[in-house]
């Protein structure tokens, strides 16, 4: 990984190459880009826990991914590429300041940016869980440091076109581990499907349990997850670095297959098979333990190899969306030279980085902190960006009251539940996402009503 950084460390000469990978790269590579980067060690390691705990149907929580997918393909992709191309955006901001103003573009850039700071070190803390469930006598503290760095290096060598062609080769290397060794490996030690049900409760064998046992927990993944695939700064530079719209559809099709069943059902699986065999260890932990345990020494490392190229598929991409919103959506910066700009990308990575491994290294849960950070990006961006699209009487007096109340809301819930969500009506104290998202929707359509006035922007 640290030598494809290397690589394109010496053919970069400015930030276009940097963060959208100078508009160039094709379906193949750009899917599994996609895929590997909404995926990840988070939802790796967080489907194994959520196999661990609810069985097979915990796998829905993917289709909420190839839905996202394959709505994006159909309805955003169409609409942003050829402006991106025409105007040459590098960013998810880049869109809300030619459709609503300056205004919107920084305090959208200031959401999305803490917000995949957050993300970052949630992948770092996978690939420590990673390490530690699979080697006890590492500590996690280490496992993280050493992980937080590799990603970092190539990061800030080679921009985006490093991330995305090691998010192919990582990619490759996850889904192979786990067809050819992991899932096997783990099926034989269980005993089949005889040995689960023998050891499951029989909820965890019903692909649809969690349709009739948690409804709204169904409600909050479709609400949380989807949405995403319209605001997340990751898949806006992925847009504009690909050839072309055609291109870019092709990629996200592919995507939503790959999440759905085909991760899906994989990690679900494995996360069951490990609640078999390790019930009182922690969720998240005993996957990896499991397959440490379990295999051959040599095929061990290789499945241990694929998650934690998962990890950093996902940490690499959500450095580099920090890392773009500072550099490309700050004024001050914009107004630097090219060659200024680039040098300060990479020491914006090293920066944003160091601030993610902290976080890392404070996190306890990664499903519940990549979760948390989503319902406070859906929240503040999801609304504002849909409207943007297909609402023409939309405007930025609402964008900006819409990313401030709604984000801000949800924030607050994320941050003191126990405080905060116990106050709210019977069935809003379920989540943050169904107050956010309301209070989102009523604020841009209040204030655009209210204050009918275009901005310049808007104007043009």
């Amino acid at each position: 990984m640290l030598a494809v950084g290397a690589y394109f460390l010496r053919r970069q000469t400015d930030v276009d190459e940097y963060l959208v990978g100078n508009r160039k790269i094709g379906a193949g590579h750009l899917g599994l880009s996609v895929v590997a980067t909404d995926v990840g060690g988070g939802f790796t390691v967080g489907l194994g826990g959520l196999g661990f705990a609810i069985g097979l149907s915990g796998s829905w929580m993917l289709f909420t991914g190839l839905l996202g997918a394959w709505l994006a393909a159909v309805i955003l992709i169409p609409r942003i590429k050829p402006p991106a191309d025409l105007h040459r955006w590098r960013s998810f901001p880049d869109f809300l300041q030619h459709r609503y103003g300056a205004k919107t573009r920084g305090m959208a850039a200031l959401v999305s940016g803490i917000g995949y700071a957050g993300f970052t070190g949630a992948q770092v803390l996978a690939g420590a869980k990673l390490v530690h469930g699979a080697f006890p006598q590492i500590p996690e503290l280490q496992a993280a440091l050493i992980m937080g760095l590799i990603v970092i290096g190539y990061t800030a060598m080679g921009g985006l076109e490093a991330v995305v062609y090691t998010d192919s080769v990582q990619w490759v290397v996850l889904l192979g581990g786990l067809l050819l060794f992991g899932v096997p490996a783990a099926w034989d030690a269980v005993g089949g499907w005889e040995g689960l049900e023998a050891t499951l409760p029989a909820s965890h064998l019903d692909p649809l349990h969690v349709f009739r046992a948690e409804p709204w927990t169904v409600v909050s993944w479709l609400l949380t997850i989807t949405p995403i695939w319209f605001v997340a700064m990751t898949l806006y530079q992925r847009i504009c670095a690909a050839r072309d719209v055609r291109t870019a559809r092709r990629a996200w099709f592919v995507a939503g297959i790959l999440e759905w069943p085909t991760i899906a059902i994989l990690g679900t699986v494995l996360g069951m098979c490990a609640r078999s065999l390790y019930p009182e260890m922690d969720g998240e932990a005993a996957m990896p333990r499991m397959l440490a345990d379990n295999l051959p020494v040599g095929v061990t490392g290789l499945v241990l190899a694929s998650f934690f190229s998962a990890v950093m598929s996902t940490a690499d991409s959500c450095l580099l969306a920090a890392v773009g919103h500072a550099t490309h959506d700050v004024p001050a910066t914009r107004r630097l030279s090219e060659r200024r700009q680039l040098q300060l990308s990479r020491v914006l990575t090293l920066l944003i980085g160091a601030v993610s491994l902290s976080i890392a290294l404070v996190s306890e849960s990664v499903l519940g902190a990549i979760l948390g950070a989503y319902q406070v990006l859906v929240c503040g961006l999801f609304i504002p960006t849909l409207g943007g699209i297909l609402w023409k009487r939309g405007r930025s007096a609402g964008a900006v009251a819409s990313i401030v109340l709604g984000g801000g809301w949800a924030l607050l819930l994320v941050l003191f539940p126990d405080a905060l969500l116990a106050r709210l009506p019977a069935g809003w104290d379920r989540d943050p996402i169904l107050s956010g998202l309301p209070i989102s929707l009523m604020a841009y359509i209040g204030f655009s009503l209210m204050i009918g006035r275009r901005s310049p922007a808007e104007s043009n």
